[in-house]
């Protein structure tokens, strides 16, 4: 199962360039017809693979991954936008500006080799500007700046999935921003809007909603209602989408039993919905009713880092059973065994991520959050030339709780791990348990930054 999900994990973005007859890298442009020097990718869409195929390429390939940016510098150069959606050129598809997520991952993941002022000076474009397509720039602009959300009742379809991944990729623009001593006042700007989540979440149903222009919540509400204000999900799944400030929507609940709540409440609830926007069942709502985890639909991309949220309200066992649970039942070898569609490989990289142990929450960070390895021993053999072992010696079907960690021979009480410790390499040693340690959480929260404090 794990060779299987890596390979598909690894299918994707399809190189679109070859060697000339004098050696030279080149390429077919999709976006202007011509015969172009340098790298180039496609077939790619960034609102699934900026979850965790990116920031895998950044930790095992990041060759690869610099190659990838070039790509992104060229189409960018040929086209005058990012590729929110290839294939081969830009398709009018999806939402989102999450090129900036997986841009900011690799350069303050330490990977270079390519011009990342051309992509700084092509992510502030696709910030502050609508596209000729849905696909590139941003849709809804005008009213998210000024605003600080895109409202439900001013035409935009998806306004509050929209708002939310602005929100997150204005976080990514602001690290990149800081990373690369741009001015204070542009960090400054995307910092305050990456609080722009707040602006969403309704206290009275403790989840995210469409507000309309005049500052007032959406009526009717309907939590299960697919699509609408939501992409491919409904409230119950998009209310997650602060990868960047997770401790800040946990404020906004009311603390941590509150939002342990929230979270096991998607479990607990009836896999019921609403697919009237929709005008019938699509099959990502079959997938949730299948899988028959409540609310929780794995199947589809937005609500994957969900189960790892636990971590930040103090119940970590919760997230480590979760983890081996989701495992266990959505990815299996039968006809029928995976949960969902693959989407350029970001439902097999959650598994080969989850396997190895940990996830990557929030691309632009440099935390990875700790679940429940899956093997004995895994070693990872680093592209500095490091091998980074992965050992969990008494692990097995039942004992799927981290009882205590050690890392390069010294206790490890964190419940995340850092891109620079893992680059490191050495043993990582999970002593593994049947029963979760309800004391103390096993690994307390202890994550380094929040852009809250």
């Amino acid at each position: 199962l794990f060779y299987s999900f890596l390979y598909r994990l690894l299918l994707f973005p399809r190189k679109f360039y070859e060697i000339n007859a004098i050696n030279e890298i080149v390429h077919y442009s999709p976006y202007n017809g011509k015969i172009e020097k340098g790298f180039m990718f496609t077939d790619n869409g960034f609102w699934d693979t900026f979850r965790a195929v990116f920031p895998f390429f950044t930790l095992m390939y990041p060759k690869l991954n610099s190659e990838i940016m070039n790509g992104l510098v060229n189409t960018y150069k040929e086209s005058g936008w990012l590729p929110e959606w290839a294939s081969p050129g830009h398709r009018d598809c999806m939402i989102g500006s999450n090129s900036a997520s997986i841009i900011a991952d690799s350069y303050l993941k330490g990977i270079r080799g390519y011009d990342i002022d051309i992509l700084f000076e092509a992510i502030l474009k696709n910030a502050n500007n609508e596209g000729p397509l849905s696909s590139v720039g941003r849709k809804g602009v005008k009213y998210y700046n000024s605003l600080g959300y895109i409202p439900y009742n001013v035409g935009i379809q998806e306004n509050v999935a929209r708002s939310l991944e602005y929100g997150y990729a204005d976080f990514c623009i602001h690290q990149l921003a800081k990373k690369l001593n741009k001015s204070d006042s542009i960090a400054s700007l995307y910092k305050n809007r990456s609080n722009n989540f707040k602006n969403l979440f309704d206290k009275e149903s403790m989840l995210m909603r469409g507000k309309n222009v005049d500052g007032s919540f959406q009526k009717p509400f309907n939590p299960f209602k697919w699509g609408d204000a939501f992409t491919e999900g409904n409230s119950w799944h998009y209310t997650w989408s602060v990868f960047h400030d997770i401790n800040g929507l946990k404020n906004l609940m009311g603390g941590n039993l509150i939002m342990e709540k929230m979270l096991d409440s998607v479990f607990v609830l009836p896999p019921i919905y609403d697919a009237s926007y929709y005008g019938g069942v699509i099959h990502e709502i079959t997938e949730m009713q299948i899988a028959n985890m409540g609310q929780y639909a794995h199947g589809n991309q937005p609500i994957q880092h969900m189960i790892y949220i636990y971590n930040y309200c103090g119940a970590p066992w919760k997230t480590q059973f979760r983890v081996r649970d989701a495992m266990n039942k959505l990815y299996r070898p039968t006809p029928d065994g995976f949960c969902g569609d693959e989407d350029n490989g970001q439902t097999s990289a959650w598994y080969v991520f989850s396997a190895m142990g940990f996830y990557s929450v929030c691309p632009g960070s440099q935390e990875y959050v700790l679940g429940s390895p899956l093997f004995k021993k895994i070693t990872l053999n680093l592209d500095n030339g490091k091998k980074l072992s992965i050992e969990a010696p008494a692990n097995n079907e039942q004992n799927v709780y981290i009882q205590s960690a050690s890392l390069r021979g010294k206790p490890f009480n964190n419940n995340y791990i850092t891109h620079d410790d893992l680059l490191k390499g050495g043993k990582l040693i999970f002593n593994m348990g049947v029963k979760p340690n309800l004391k103390r959480g096993v690994l307390p929260v202890n994550f380094p930054y929040s852009i809250t404090q």
